[in-house]
C-alpha cells in the first residue's frame, strides 16, 4: 500500500473531547509499563486527547522514555510481539502505531512514541495547554484550519503545527514555574 492509499484510508479526523481516552490512555499505559517492566520506562499521556476541552484526532498519543543505555531491538521486539507496529526508528527515537486494521481505524487507536530518557518536550506542551486554556483553544483553531488542506497529509499535517508547538516548548523553556520570565537563580521549569 503506499503512502496516500495509507492516508487515504486513515484520514484525519478531529473529534470533540472525549472523557474515555484519559482510561483509554491509563490502561494501556499499565500494559506498556508490564511489557517493558524491566527497562523501567517512564510512560506519559501526551498530544491533544491528554488536552481537556480541544478537538483531537481520536488517537491516544503515549510517551515512553527508556534509559539511553537500553537497546532498541530488545523493545522493538517486545511491543512487535504484542501487536504494536513500528513505523519509524532511528538512534534516539521509535515510533510504534495499534489500532489500524486493513478496513481502517479500530476503535482504540494508539501511538506510542519511544524516547531516550528525558527527551520529553511533548510534556511542557501538553502542560503549559492545560494550564492555559485560551492557547490550547488557539491550538485547537489551528488545526480546524489545517483540517481541510491536510485531511489525507499527516506529515504535511503535522509539519504545518509545527512552529506552534516549537513556540509554546521555546516560551515554557524560558519560563520559571510561576510562568514569569527566567531570572539568574531560577530553576528550569
Amino acid at each position: 500500500m503506499t503512502l496516500e492509499e495509507l492516508w487515504e484510508l486513515f484520514p484525519i479526523v478531529l473529534s470533540p473531547h472525549n472523557s474515555k481516552w484519559a482510561s483509554w490512555a491509563d490502561d494501556e499505559i499499565r500494559l506498556l509499563s508490564t511489557l517493558l517492566e524491566e527497562y523501567a520506562p517512564v510512560i506519559n499521556h501526551i498530544g491533544s486527547t491528554a488536552i481537556p476541552d480541544i478537538k483531537a484526532k481520536p488517537i491516544v498519543d503515549i510517551l515512553v522514555e527508556i534509559a539511553p543505555d537500553v537497546r532498541w531491538q530488545s523493545i522493538r521486539e517486545i511491543l512487535e510481539q504484542n501487536g504494536y507496529i513500528c513505523m519509524s526508528e532511528s538512534e534516539i527515537r521509535m515510533s510504534f502505531n495499534k489500532g489500524y486494521t486493513p478496513q481502517g481505524y479500530a476503535d482504540k487507536v494508539f501511538h506510542i512514541h519511544i524516547h531516550r530518557t528525558g527527551d520529553n518536550e511533548e510534556i511542557l506542551f501538553r502542560n503549559y495547554l492545560i494550564s492555559h486554556p485560551e492557547i490550547a483553544k488557539e491550538y485547537e483553531r489551528l488545526k480546524m484550519s489545517l483540517l481541510p488542506e491536510y485531511t489525507n497529509n499527516r506529515d504535511g499535517y503535522t509539519e504545518a503545527k509545527t512552529e506552534f508547538v516549537k513556540r509554546i516548548v521555546r516560551m515554557n523553556l524560558t519560563m520559571n514555574p510561576r510562568g514569569e520570565a527566567k531570572g539568574k537563580g531560577d530553576v528550569p521549569v
